[in-house]
């Protein structure tokens, strides 16, 4: 085997406690190597050391963190010995980094084009060059009207387009290692699918090494050669992607593979380890995974499992049994009295919902263009029943739920409730309303207030709506509340920060549920989630949606768990409902041309799947969308009928409606 590009030995982190407190291990005796070429995937849940190995090794550790033990060496070179100068050339051009946090890496008062430029001019590209480059690199990321988008700040662009530009960032320098910490968490399957693309055909042509962190396991299946499985701070299992994929070794890593929602079969209930990862205070001497591993004995709980190599490869596993599989004891069925509060008469009916932001200029600031965000959407939500809203980012799909709960104006549209009109300009009857609908947002840690502590947060929105008074009154149903949600009442008197991701979600959810609203719309709950609490949040939904029927409005681009949890399927295309129909007929069989390209972009677990349908072009701007179908400018079956005029909705015989001029006429 050739040498490796990337050689990390032994290499050990630790958090500084406090002047008084000691340092807790958060990483410890990491060894892996990474050859040209190859790209090595990193998995597990958050909190296990991940992202902080990925900075260690770009040596970007925050100053609470330092490297206690270990070497990392780039081609022979030890990076943690050289200056911070020489280490500054060695970034961009040698090894470059996607961080998963676009909107706080990027800087806000600089352009994008200016960001991409100090990269480019690693390499010596400036000027007009540099220009040209840049907007080549945007529109390789999928970014429509590239040219003027390299004049804008970070905050003017979307989070999946931010994304994008961290990525275009990186890849300008023309990195020999590409460190990519989960790059596509925020984008959607068919541009998720482009990046992946140009990855690998980057990879191709320059020969680029690349740690890959991620969480999606369709995205490890289809970019990896190797992968390594992180717990608690160590690795623990480690396999040739084939390998890991039809035989996963540690009980963790087959944990992982039963929390997929592909796993669940009919209304059977996900796989959720119990517990959580230890906290480094309380990290245990012996195998770390033991106190959620359902085949734990004696020794696991007294000696630490050594490394064992499985072959000459480095593949190897951490524990003291390996290879027998996880006991399924999951498959729980959704009662048949839950089904039953499921029920097709609409609770909420929104017709002709458009939303329209006007774009001001000059001197005067008069509205001179508009966005057409959402473009005369009508949706239906019955109680007990999930209609899952999917497309693109930039569709609308975010706009639309907010805009039900008149967080954005309204342009125009009608909005029932119960069969009756919704006074949508008196205010006092609006309020009244509200209270029936809230809201989970995409990320619970900017939407939850850091000065407020759990039971304040809970109690704010009660408070307001007159559902109780003062903390002491509304602390038992708060208690309830927290119950429902998984958490102990205990954690009322915290704060945000001192949860982790899936916790706060939970919070999220809780804070939704304390005006007992009869409809909940979430959004992307579960994008920023490991495969673990994923499956616990999921099941939360479902269960909470059982017991209460609660008619939910779930917001998402991942097809697994809408595949998993939803009733319908609404998808959208700038601005408009393309398709829409029970889900299962829709996923089996989709009609729209943008829907089979949704579909078919979409990873699955060998690394296969369907032939992927590429879409010509980019996105069309919302300003200026295209006249008659918006889709035709990137349909492979475009005909003239479609650029003259807009598709009128055809009813199929399966209830299922498509606009499209020629959906199914082929069949």
């Amino acid at each position: 085997m050739s040498t490796p590009l990337l050689n990390v030995t032994d290499l050990s982190l630790a958090i500084s406690g406090g002047k008084l407190a000691p340092e807790l291990p958060a990483v410890e005796g990491l060894t892996l190597t990474l050859h040209a070429g190859e790209t090595l995937a990193l998995v597990g849940e958050s909190g296990c050391g991940k992202s902080l190995t990925a900075l260690a090794l770009m040596r970007l550790l925050p100053p609470a963190v330092r490297v206690a033990s270990g070497a990392v060496r780039l081609r022979g070179e030890n990076l943690l010995h050289l200056p911070e100068a020489a280490m500054r050339t060695r970034r961009g051009r040698e090894m470059a980094m996607i961080f998963q946090e676009p909107a706080t890496s990027l800087n806000p008062v600089l352009t994008v084009g200016q960001q991409i430029g100090e990269a480019l001019a690693r390499r010596g590209i400036r000027g007009r060059a540099a220009q040209e480059a840049a907007a080549e690199l945007l529109r390789q990321v999928g970014i429509a009207e590239p040219a003027r988008r390299l004049g804008e700040y970070p905050f003017q662009l979307s989070g999946g387009m931010k994304q994008r530009v961290m990525i275009a960032a990186a890849l300008a320098g023309a990195p020999e290692i590409l460190i990519a910490d989960e790059p596509t968490t925020a984008l959607d399957v068919t541009v998720q699918s482009q990046i992946l693309d140009l990855l690998l055909s980057l990879q191709a042509e320059r020969g680029m090494a690349m740690l890959l962190i991620t969480h999606d396991l369709g995205v490890v299946a289809r970019m990896a050669h190797r992968v390594g499985v992180m717990y608690a701070g160590q690795l623990v299992e480690t396999a040739s992607r084939d390998r890991f994929f039809s035989a996963p070794g540690h009980p963790y890593s087959q944990a992982l593979f039963a929390a997929l929602p592909e796993a669940a079969q009919g209304r059977q209930r996900l796989f959720a380890l119990p517990g959580q990862v230890p906290a480094l205070a309380a990290m245990p001497d012996a195998c770390r995974f033991a106190g959620r591993c359902a085949r734990v004995q004696a020794v696991c709980r007294e000696q630490a499992p050594p490394w064992l190599e499985n072959d000459a490869h480095g593949a190897g596993i951490r524990c003291h049994f390996p290879g027998v599989g996880v006991e399924q004891t999951h498959a729980e069925e959704v009662s048949a009295a839950a089904r039953s509060a499921a029920t097709d008469t609409p609770l909420l009916r929104l017709e002709g919902l458009v939303v329209h932001f006007p774009i001001r200029k000059g001197l005067l600031q008069r509205a001179r263009e508009v966005v057409r965000a959402v473009d005369g959407v009508s949706l239906t939500l019955s109680p007990g029943k999930t209609l899952a809203l999917v497309g693109e980012s930039g569709c609308g799909k975010s706009t639309a739920g907010r805009a039900l709960l008149r967080l954005v104006p309204w342009t125009s549209g009608k909005l029932f409730w119960a069969g009756k009109q919704a006074p949508l300009h008196d205010a006092k009857r609006w309020r009244d309303l509200r209270r029936q609908m809230q809201m989970v947002f995409q990320d619970p840690f900017a939407s939850l207030n850091p000065r407020l502590t759990v039971g304040e947060i809970l109690l704010e929105g009660m408070v307001a709506l007159g559902v109780t008074a003062s903390l002491r009154e509304g602390r038992p149903a708060l208690e309830k509340l927290l119950a429902q949600v998984g958490l102990a009442a205990e954690v009322m008197a915290r704060y945000p920060h001192e949860f982790s991701g899936g916790q706060r979600q939970r919070i999220a959810i809780a804070r939704a549920l304390a005006v007992s609203p009869q409809v909940l719309i979430c959004d992307e709950p579960t994008s920023a989630l490991d495969v673990s609490v994923q499956a616990q949040i999921l099941n939360l939904l479902k269960d909470l949606q059982a017991e209460l029927g609660l008619a939910c409005l779930f917001i998402t681009h991942n097809f697994a768990v809408v595949r998993y949890l939803a009733h319908e399927i609404a998808v959208m295309y700038l601005g408009r409902v393309v398709e829409r129909g029970e889900a299962g007929k829709v996923l089996a069989a989709p009609a729209h041309p943008y829907t089979q390209a949704l579909l078919s972009a979409v990873p699955t677990l060998d690394g296969k799947g369907n032939v992927i349908i590429r879409l010509k072009g980019e996105p069309p701007s919302p300003i200026q969308p295209p006249s008659g179908c918006h889709f035709h400018p990137r349909c492979s079956r475009v005909r003239p009928e479609c650029r003259g005029r807009s598709p009128e909705v055809r009813c199929f015989s399966d209830g299922r409606w498509v606009a499209c001029h020629f959906a199914g006429l082929e069949e």
